[in-house]
């Protein structure tokens, strides 16, 4: 019984701070967290850069719920299938090497939205690049953001993406000009 109103204490003085000084180092700009499209935009660009240009991680970070997710699914040598749970410090260590020696342009191509108060699902198609001029995308695949806005800024809370492969093509309802 003590520790659960320990746990509960706990709770109580953690909801009494601000999310927004929960963990972030550095203060979002203003128009990446205004509105769905200004916070999906920017985190495409915090992690798109040349190759051997590091990426706008204090942008990411300032996008991120504290607690937000990173969730890369894939299939295995072995045909099974494996997620990936990272918090955004491990996303960045796990992800960052690879897109600074490669090269990453990562832009969303078509999106759907779906919202119930303040919470906001976004299916968003991407495609990636190495290089802007690149003739074709090197990968694509749908990004599923959940965000959450706590009255004053947009927040994303997950993102889980699977890439597209040739046993499973995007779907046309999620490629430009679907109705």
């Amino acid at each position: 019984m003590q520790r659960a109103l320990s746990l509960i204490a706990i709770l109580g003085a953690l909801s009494a701070v601000p999310i927004s000084a929960q963990g972030q180092d550095a203060a979002p700009r203003p128009a990446d967290v205004a509105t769905v499209e200004g916070i999906i935009s920017a985190v495409y660009a915090s992690i798109s850069a040349p190759k051997g240009v590091e990426r706008d991680w204090p942008r990411l970070r300032s996008l991120m719920a504290p607690d937000a997710r990173f969730m890369p699914t894939g299939q295995r040598a072995d045909g099974s299938w494996a997620r990936l749970v990272w918090d955004t410090e491990t996303y960045i260590a796990q992800a960052g090497p690879g897109l600074v020696a490669n090269g990453f342009f990562e832009r969303e191509i078509a999106s759907r939205v779906e919202q119930y108060g303040r919470v906001v699902h976004v299916f968003s198609t991407y495609e990636s690049r190495h290089a802007p001029e690149d003739p074709e995308p090197f990968m694509r695949g749908i990004n599923s953001f959940q965000l959450w806005n706590d009255g004053t800024r947009w927040w994303v809370v997950s993102i889980l993406w699977e890439g597209e492969r040739a046993a499973n093509p995007i779907p046309a309802r999620y490629l430009p000009g679907a109705p």
